[in-house]
């Protein structure tokens, strides 16, 4: 049985369960204040004998549990119980990210990094059945996923690509090639692709050999300029100030579109420079799916079982009890 959430991207929605609480303890303060002000927090307390911190703290802790339970039901729990074997038609992708610090200039908005993201995610919306993979790289290359067809594993995992996960720096478009090439099923001379997006800078020497090598094995390149030909300053995050070498001079980061355009030329690919996203990412799934697909005969689970509504019922649960319980402890009669 495999377990997985619908919609976890809703999940971010959790912070707002630290807000409530952060709430709370400001209301508390400030009552405490408060009352120092009007005089001797004792007196003031029996001066209100209905008041109940015990009661309050009660209320709130429901609120949260109930807000924070709501939001898992809304991901919908799902469990996976019944699997066939499904045929599909596709080829094998790997996807090859730049992630170098010349990726964070703002030649494209907001960053060039941010915009290949978004890239990646419309071309995974048009990737129809095909098996995809990702890989980052800077002065080393990372798979960060593996040939899959759970796009939403691969999404997640987009979503916190970074200069941070390479520390060391630099554009190692040979040997992201060689990763992406050692990721395909090297009995097949075909049905395989590979995306490079990167703006070219700093590139290792002996790439051209790994593009060979590639081709030989049957596989596509193709390339996607991120960035442009007049270049952009780098934006150091940690500084939140533009980045400058040992002189003091602002560091711009130009596109190396030839690099790029070789690359796809001597790969049987495509090149193309990133503009309008939607546009750039319909071509690329258009110059992808010309190569002969395959069929993929895998077991995948088909029927999935929502389990929601029990988090939901129970949220409701925990906000009718806070409902019910008062907010003032009633008073005893002599």
């Amino acid at each position: 049985m495999v377990l997985r959430f619908q919609h976890p991207e809703l999940f971010w929605l959790l912070c707002l369960a630290f807000l409530l609480v952060g709430l709370y303890l400001l209301k508390n303060q400030w009552r405490k204040k408060a009352m120092q002000k009007i005089g001797d927090p004792q007196l003031v307390q029996a001066l209100m004998p209905r008041y109940s911190k015990n009661l309050q703290f009660i209320k709130t802790v429901l609120v949260v549990l109930a807000f924070t339970i709501g939001i898992i039901g809304l991901a919908n729990l799902q469990a996976g119980s019944r699997s066939e074997k499904v045929e599909r038609k596709g080829i094998d992708v790997m996807i090859a990210l730049d992630v170098s610090k010349s990726m964070l200039a703002t030649d494209l908005s907001p960053n060039r990094l941010e915009r290949a993201k978004q890239f990646i995610a419309r071309l995974l919306e048009k990737s129809g059945n095909n098996r995809i993979g990702l890989i980052v790289f800077a002065g080393r290359a990372y798979i960060s996923v593996p040939l899959t067809v759970d796009f939403s594993a691969l999404k997640m995992n987009l979503e916190t690509a970074s200069p941070n996960m390479v520390p060391t720096q630099g554009t190692v478009l040979g040997e992201a090639i060689s990763m992406a090439r050692q990721s395909f099923n090297t009995k097949e001379t075909k049905y395989k692709s590979i995306v490079l997006i990167s703006d070219g800078e700093d590139h290792d020497e002996g790439v051209m050999d790994e593009v060979k090598q590639a081709v030989g094995e049957g596989i596509m390149i193709n390339t996607l300029g991120i960035g442009s030909p007049e270049g952009s300053p780098i934006l150091d995050p940690e500084t939140n100030a533009n980045k400058k070498d040992e002189e003091g001079n602002e560091i711009i980061s130009k596109l190396n579109e030839k690099e790029l355009q070789d690359i796809a030329n001597a790969g049987q690919g495509n090149y193309m420079r990133l503009g309008n996203t939607d546009v750039a990412a319909t071509q690329m799934a258009n110059f992808i799916n010309t190569s002969e697909k395959k069929n993929f005969g895998d077991s995948i689970f088909t029927d999935y079982n929502s389990y929601y509504q029990y988090f939901l019922l129970v949220a409701f649960v925990l906000l009718l009890i806070e409902f019910i319980i008062p907010e003032r402890k009633k008073l005893k009669l002599a």
